[in-house]
């Protein structure tokens, strides 16, 4: 419209011209002008918009990273900081959906808490360090995450499916491939055959033979129809009837692992295979027929991935293929005489009668539960089959080799436990900071009417004293499920050994001797120092075990090693380790010269409740917990055995990488900021939630002493409704799991009516997880439990920083 508006201006104005000159040349002149200033003007606008051209280019060209992440049978998506979906390729958005973004996917509970851990590894270590599983109801996937981008902006997941092996389909494509062509010209025709009689599939001699067309597909079509038997029970074909040779028929039951653990399956409720072999007719009668067909039949078993054996009458093994010695567990070992010497002493006598029935009895299949010798704890299904025809063949055994299921299965079992045992110890603690944080506050708050000297004051002492103890045996816990609340300083490694030497020369004895080595130019760490003591604590005692162990008793001698080093992020390039990433680091090795670590044993050295000790003398919690606070700690731990010149084991050695850290300005500041809160006095309103009645009221005791006007609330619901009030607050103190509202969701709240009001979270779960879980700004954190004067410290710092900043 604005194009045929200047159109008709410019000819109106072409017009009037003509008509006030009469002119034609005149008019030409001025119609030329325009046109010259028309073109300028169109060529002035194409310069200026080009540079505009490239700004909007300037973004991320996502169309061109969702090309080049189409990796057939993988999903791989891409989020930012905020966990947001910025682009995914078609796999991703066909098994999830572009409406959700990772960790948070339409996936079972315990594969969310799987997710949410990929996603703080990702972050906080450059990639997730682990390949971990995650499934719905009806799939399972690999899971794993890797931070990238200049700026390591966004998560790059990936996703691969776990297909479960499906043996009968493995079958189907053996009995239709080369392999059902060379049993055809061995002159057997196969059939796999359904639960409901149907044929799933057959090779080309039953084809050709059943349908008159070895190209035929019999899929479908009813097994027992396209046979029949005379009155001898002899079995042809039905096409070529008696003209044609008459079969012998094998029927293999083909139970799914998946029901291996029902003992009573009937006949028709699995699949089978149908081995139809020519029988002939001889003058020696039905021995005569089957003579050589046993080891045409021993061809075919050797070749089938589903474990099978034969046996006698009288119960004696006659042959096992190789899936049922591995099913078994005794693969690389000669087959035992009877199928009875497979399994456990309670179940011979119920194994031999299965055997002898079928063998003896009409020819039927069936199942028995068994518990094998090389699992003892897992129960099995054993098929059984009776055959006629073979010769001395009579029994058919099918087992399948579910160890790879089992291995998954325990574990899955095992994370399962260890995350509802790492949830208990988690919520335990989290309830017994409760309780110890009213006991250490009131030990204060009476410390504070008492003087050194007083009758009471060594009680009330020895009190608080306990109670810290307490406390640390709740960090312990909350180690263990990596859920502790750390308190990291910038430190040396060299202050912190030097601060427990004494406690470690009284744990190893005098029959131990204790060496430090100390590299120069150590960078500091930032880590908790209460927690790398009990890092150095737990090592101690593991090699003082060790040595004691090694050297027979509380008499034995030995030497356990503290080294510190200073590595380069030049030398880790040149380890090229894929955990480590590279920087600068400063490393402590622990080295003693125990017996040393067992190979077999070295790759759970880290996993809970394993250990080597005797029963009694061994938790086996204190190398998880050390693994534990390395890894929170940003860490890394590594156990090895140390080597002698003459590359024997000399003893057991761990290195513990932890990253250099080298103060920025802001915590520079932030320290300088915290030690003038030390002065505050300005004072101020308080409201306080916590739902617990003792800690509210040893809380609401320390701040009034300090001057503060404490208001105090039970729950969320009733802070929020003191806010709403009008009340004018100027910090909120709050508690972070509360029945109703919790904290977070009362802060959110709260900062819709007053947007710039401070929240003080006080809780015992870890800083950092509750940081990632809640995200608002402005928001402070305390530990607990806590002394009086810590929380008077924390509120002073808070509210000075307050007051600078407004």
């Amino acid at each position: 419209m604005d194009g045929l508006a200047v159109s008709a201006a410019v000819l109106a104005s072409i017009a009037l011209i003509q008509f006030a000159s009469g002119s034609l040349t005149v008019t030409l002149a001025f119609a030329g002008g325009l046109t010259v200033l028309g073109l300028i003007a169109f060529a002035s606008a194409r310069f200026v918009a080009a540079p505009g051209a490239p700004q909007e280019a300037a973004g991320p060209d996502w169309s061109v990273t969702v090309a080049a992440i189409e990796q057939p049978g993988q999903a791989v998506a891409i989020t930012d900081r905020a966990n947001r979906l910025v682009c995914a390729n078609a796999a991703f958005e066909l098994w999830f959906g572009s409406g959700h973004a990772p960790p948070r996917l339409p996936v079972d509970g315990t594969s969310s808490e799987i997710l949410a851990k990929l996603a703080r590894s990702a972050w906080r270590d450059g990639n997730s360090g682990e390949v971990m599983s995650i499934a719905d109801e009806d799939h399972a996937w690999t899971a794993e995450a890797q931070r990238a981008g200049r700026a390591d902006d966004y998560l790059i997941w990936r996703f691969s499916p776990i297909l479960r092996s499906e043996p009968l389909l493995a079958l189907t494509r053996h009995i239709t491939g080369p392999f059902g062509r060379m049993l055809g010209a061995a002159g057997i025709a196969t059939a796999l055959v359904g639960p409901d009689g149907a044929i799933r599939a057959v090779n080309s001699a039953f084809a050709r033979r059943a349908g008159g067309d070895e190209v035929a597909s019999m899929v479908g079509q009813d097994f027992a129809s396209l046979l029949q038997s005379d009155d001898r029970d002899r079995i042809y074909f039905s096409r070529e009837g008696k003209k044609g040779t008459s079969q012998t028929l094998v029927h293999v039951p083909l139970g799914d692992p998946e029901d291996a653990a029902t003992a009573n399956a009937h006949e028709n409720d699995e699949p089978a295979l149908m081995l139809l072999l020519d029988a002939g007719i001889g003058l020696g009668g039905l021995a005569t027929e089957t003579r050589g067909q046993t080891p045409q039949l021993e061809a075919l078993l050797e070749k089938l991935p589903l474990g099978l054996a034969m046996t006698d009458r009288d119960g004696h093994f006659l042959f096992a293929n190789p899936a049922f010695l591995r099913a078994a567990g005794i693969e690389g070992r000669p087959l035992p005489p009877y199928p009875s010497d497979l399994v456990i002493a309670r179940d011979k006598t119920a194994m031999s009668d299965a055997v002898r029935r079928f063998g003896q009895g009409v020819a039927n299949s069936g199942d028995i539960a068994i518990r094998l010798r090389s699992e003892p704890e897992e129960p099995v299904s054993l098929g059984l089959a009776g055959v006629r025809g073979l010769g001395e063949a009579s029994v058919l055994l099918s087992l399948a080799d579910t160890s790879e299921e089992t291995r998954l299965r325990r574990q899955v079992a095992q994370a399962t436990k260890m995350q509802a045992v790492g949830q208990l110890a988690g919520g335990v603690a989290h309830d017994f900071n409760n309780v110890l944080t009213a006991i250490i506050g009131y030990c204060d708050l009476m410390l504070l009417r008492h003087t050194p000297g007083d009758s009471d004051y060594d009680d009330i002492q020895q009190i608080k004293a306990n109670s810290n103890r307490a406390a640390s045996l709740t960090r312990q816990l909350l180690a263990f499920s990596r859920q502790q609340t750390l308190q990291p300083e910038t430190l040396q490694l060299p202050d912190v050994i030097s601060e427990v030497s004494q406690l470690l020369k009284r744990l190893m004895g005098a029959k131990i001797t204790l060496r430090v080595h100390h590299d120069r130019n150590l960078g500091p760490v930032r880590a908790d120092p209460r927690q790398l003591e009990q890092v150095i604590i737990n090592l101690a005692v593991n090699a003082r075990d060790a040595i004691q162990t090694k050297g027979g008793g509380e008499s034995a001698t030995g030497t356990l090693s503290f080294v510190t080093r200073r590595v380069a992020a030049t030398d880790i390039k040149r380890m090229g380790s894929e955990i480590i990433p590279a920087g600068d680091y400063t490393v402590l090795v622990a080295e003693d010269t125990g017996g040393g670590i067992a190979p077999e044993v070295i790759g759970k050295i880290f996993e809970p409740f394993f250990t080597t000790k005797e029963l009694g003398k061994g938790t086996g919690l204190g190398l998880s917990t050390v693994y534990g606070i390395v890894k929170q700690s940003g860490g890394f731990i590594f156990a090895s055995n140390a080597r002698s010149p003459d590359g024997h084991t000399s003893g057991a050695r761990f290195t513990i990488y932890l990253p250099v850290h080298n103060a920025s300005e802001d915590e520079l500041a932030r320290a300088e900021a915290e030690e003038e809160a030390r002065d505050w006095s300005g004072g101020g309103c308080i409201l306080l939630v916590e739902d617990e009645d003792m800690v509210r009221a040893v809380a609401e005791r320390a701040l009034t002493r300090q001057g503060y006007e404490v208001v105090t609330a039970s729950d969320g619901d009733e802070g929020l409704e003191l806010v709403r009030a009008g009340g004018k607050f100027d910090l909120v103190v709050s508690d972070v799991v509360m029945p109703a509202m919790d904290g977070p969701a009362m802060a959110r709240e709260i900062r819709k009516l007053q947007p710039r009001l401070p929240i003080l979270f006080m809780s015992g779960y870890a800083e950092e997880q509750l940081r990632n879980q809640i995200d608002i700004e402005a928001m402070h954190f305390m530990a607990k439990p806590f002394s009086v004067q810590q929380i008077a410290d924390k509120v002073a710092s808070v509210l000075a920083g307050k007051a600078r900043a407004g």
